[in-house]
């Protein structure tokens, strides 16, 4: 197994509840690490830019409005299969489908306020990074 990185949001869902550190310790008990992370708020317009290949998906301007409603928490997570570990921590989109333990399953609200972000993909990992950390800030 390869050390990855993976792009992972807490959404203002759930940094509204106060639920970061208890978001985290279950990233950090998967055995993942979190080697850059900062609290911002995003522009609609922003966060528009980050979800553009949603664009053209019916729930677009709903999922803009969202991520730029409360801050989120960006953040790099770092271990072996990283992408697969973080999407298996963070459980199914739909929360009602998430398997018990999981992120979702535990904290989500909703399909669209499911609390989590995470990339999918090793290209997608380097360009979600890319948008929100510089090389310097990536500290692992």
């Amino acid at each position: 197994m390869a050390t990855e990185r993976t792009l992972s949001i807490i959404k203002p869902d759930a940094t509204r509840r106060n639920l970061t550190g208890k978001i985290n310790a279950k990233f950090e008990d998967a055995g993942l690490r979190i080697i850059a992370q900062k609290r911002i708020q995003l522009t609609k317009a922003q966060a528009g830019e980050f979800y553009k290949v949603h664009a053209e998906r019916p729930f677009f301007d709903e999922l803009t409005t969202f991520m730029a409603s409360e801050p989120v928490v960006v953040q790099v997570l770092e271990g072996e299969s990283a992408i697969a570990k973080n999407r298996e921590v963070m459980g199914a989109t739909n929360p009602a489908e998430a398997e018990a333990g999981t992120i979702r399953a535990e904290f989500a609200e909703s399909v669209g306020e499911n609390s989590v972000h995470g990339s999918d993909a090793p290209e997608t990992a380097k360009e979600e990074i890319s948008f929100f950390f510089s090389g310097l800030e990536l500290v692992g």
